[in-house]
């Protein structure tokens, strides 16, 4: 028997009296608790919740402990036009799960509507292979909770997958690899910090259910942007080791991190669900309140509004929902260890379908007047595919944003120079400076930017240099998705080649826009196993491979010139060069045209004159010279950029400078820097940092 219990918190919650039960479903006409065997496909006894609390649904199981697994059935109308799907034959995750037993097969069983008439409520009973919940306890607190524990001029975010980061590592223990456990291994936090990483940015880490396309296909969703269980840590990475659980494993791995003065960020979902449209499966939020949870068409409530891309929209102007996303957040800040987020689609969780996107929307207040959550890292994508949904630089003080046209400006810059789509000096400059069209407002700092030359979805760096267009048949769309074409590679040979001068090529290209990317003003982002030479052999889609496709491939994978070690060693060069060079790092926004003798920037051509307003328009090539406060450092430095197909010889500024890095292989010198004289030469397609 169930007694009232609470109405919060919300979940599962064991404690000394028993398991409290709550759910917010406010328009339901009654819950039933239904309680499995520990394998979860025995239902053993169905109870209903006795009591509703301002729409939560609640209830004490006295005899309940930890372990127990259960679910709901939820009671209510069908009627899809009025944006009503409850069907009780359907068992449904509580969207608080902790830990989740089972996984979607993609089944038409768990359709709420009768797959041959859409209208009409399907009465089969899917209890058996249902998602459920499991009860289990709470973590206890990380120490400190969601803080963020970097300096934000010293961040060096790194993006990787944790499958594809060990799948396939030598120093990893074979049991461990694909795992959380794996991912905090030694050896991969060594290497980690060897490159100057100073922040791990992990891709979905939450629950998800794969598609039932790509289930059909024996594919699933690899990158895990499909999220169904918002508490509860994806147990595919999990090693299964005796005495664990997929949360215990995660909470380790962020202690680890933590212990190399490392921070975690997670990519996080929360702008839609795995449930896609009105064609797709009921499995949680559909059957507990559809029009409660979701972004509903104001012409047809039957059908999903559909800024995501995915089939439905979340609806965070619902407190309830908005409560949700928010005890989300703190679960994984306060109890899992995580230091920040990257918010998928981010512009979704601040729209409506009535005034569009608003950065003073419930979600960002309520973010910013959390004394947790508002003292974390928060990074948007923003963008999404709604009206009005690109809104780079639109995003609240202190919220940092991947900066798209940063990666496009450089790759027009250094991969199309003679070709259309070429970036110019001042484009460039622009960017290399943090982008203050979008971003220097509203007391914003430069470090606002998320610089990036790749990231997940796309090419990879080495692909990037190697290949003119998509190779993505694999993934099951006749190579129709993705990016059509790349409108960056200007190597001249598709593909993989043994021909020595376009392995060199490629190489120096990838060289070059890390060195940019290092370089430039703003928090730089790299992609996992770019410092190795990974390739996806052309898949610029590369969501639904969890194979040697995306697996990173530590034995064997190489630089175009074939050197494992030589890329990475240069990544771990640029890292240390920008912690030495304080100016490069800069969280202060630049003056335009600072007095002569005072710390600033300066922009000049290659004769050592001052840049004038016709000289941005034309050329390639360009020296930019930093000077520092006393205070912040005692040198100058200067970055001498090429990127035209002829070697440019520089006029440098007086003093005595001394070459400390090259992209250029034959003008690099090392740990051994070379003293430059009052001239300096550099190659095609190359970098230059000099110091005093």
């Amino acid at each position: 028997m169930l007694s009232p219990g609470t109405p919060f918190p919300l979940g599962a919650t064991p404690a000394p009296q028993g398991v409290n039960f709550a759910i917010a479903a406010p328009t339901a006409e009654s819950v039933e608790l239904c309680l499995f065997d520990g394998t979860g496909q025995n239902e053993q006894q169905r109870l209903c919740l006795p009591a509703c609390t301002d729409g939560v649904w609640h209830g004490l199981l006295p005899a309940g402990r930890k372990g127990l697994v259960y679910g709901y059935r939820v009671h209510g109308p069908w009627a899809p036009h009025d944006g009503q799907r409850f069907n009780p034959a359907k068992l449904l995750l509580d969207p608080y799960a902790r830990e989740i037993v089972g996984r979607y097969d993609g089944s038409d069983l768990f359709l709420g509507h009768d797959p041959a008439r859409p209208d009409q409520r399907d009465g089969r009973d899917n209890g058996a292979i249902a998602l459920k919940g499991r009860a289990v306890a709470a973590m206890g607190a990380a120490t400190p909770p969601g803080h963020a524990r970097i300096a934000s001029g010293d961040r060096v975010l790194y993006e990787l997958h944790v499958r594809g980061q060990t799948r396939l590592h030598p120093g990893v223990p074979a049991a461990l690899r694909g795992t959380y456990a794996g991912l905090a291994e030694p050896a991969v936090l060594d290497h980690l910090q060897r490159l100057g990483v100073t922040t791990l940015s992990l891709m979905p880490v939450q629950h998800r259910a794969d598609e039932q396309r790509l289930l059909a296909m024996g594919l699933t969703n690899y990158w895990g942007y499909n999220t169904i269980g918002w508490f509860a840590p994806e147990a595919r990475y999990w090693s299964g080791r005796p005495g664990t659980t997929p949360a215990s494993e995660f909470r380790a791995m962020a202690d680890a991190v933590h212990a190399r003065g490392m921070e975690l960020v997670i990519d996080v979902v929360y702008n839609h669900s795995a449930e896609s449209d009105e064609a797709g499966p009921t499995l949680s939020l559909r059957g507990i309140d559809n029009a409660l949870y979701y972004h509903l068409r104001e012409d047809d409530r039957a059908l999903y509004e559909n800024w995501t891309g995915t089939g439905n929209c979340l609806n965070l102007g619902e407190p309830r929902v908005l409560q949700l996303v928010m005890d989300s957040l703190r679960f994984w800040a306060c109890e899992m260890g995580v230091d920040g987020f990257r918010f998928d689609l981010a512009p979704v969780l601040g729209r409506d379908a009535a005034t569009g996107f608003d950065p003073r929307a419930p979600f960002f207040a309520a973010i910013a007047q959390d004394p947790v959550l508002s003292r974390t890292l928060l990074i948007a994508e923003p963008w999404d595919i709604g009206p009005g949904g690109y809104r780079l630089g639109e995003f609240p003080p202190g919220w940092l944003e991947w900066n798209d046209r940063y990666r496009d400006t450089q790759r027009g810059f250094w991969l199309r120079q003679g070709r259309d789509g070429a970036a110019g000096l001042g484009d460039f400059a622009h960017r290399f400076t943090a982008s203050s069209t979008q971003f220097a407002h509203h007391g914003r700092a430069p470090v606002a930017s998320v610089n990036f030359i790749t990231a997940h979805d796309g090419f990879t760096l080495r692909d990037l240099v190697s290949y003119e267009e998509r190779h993505n048949l694999a993934n099951g769309e006749g190579n129709r998705d993705g990016h059509a074409h790349n409108l960056s590679n200007n190597c001249g040979v598709e593909g993989p080649s043994d021909d020595a001068g376009v392995l060199a090529k490629r190489s120096r290209l990838q060289r070059a826009l890390l060195a940019v990317l290092l370089l430039s003003q703003g928090t730089p982002m790299l992609l996992a196993g770019d410092e190795l030479g990974h390739s996806q052999q052309g898949n610029n889609n590369a969501y639904c491979q969890d194979n040697e496709t995306t697996w990173l491939a530590w034995i064997g994978a190489s630089d175009p010139a074939g050197d494992i070690t030589r890329t990475s060693d240069f990544v771990a060069r640029l890292t240390a060069l920008r912690r030495e060079a304080a100016p490069l790092r800069s969280t202060r926004w630049w003056p335009a045209a600072p007095p002569e003798g005072t710390p600033g920037i300066r922009w000049l051509r290659p004769d050592g004159q001052p840049m004038t307003p016709d000289d941005w328009h034309v050329g390639t090539a360009l020296a930019i010279a930093f000077e520092s406060a006393a205070t912040e450092d005692s040198g100058a430095w200067l970055v001498l950029v090429n990127a035209g197909a002829e070697t440019v010889n520089f006029t440098l500024p007086a003093g005595t400078w001394r070459s400390c890095l090259s992209t250029d292989p034959a003008h690099d010198h090392g740990a051994s820097p070379e003293a430059l004289g009052d001239a300096a030469e550099v190659p095609f397609s190359s970098i230059r940092v000099a110091r005093t």
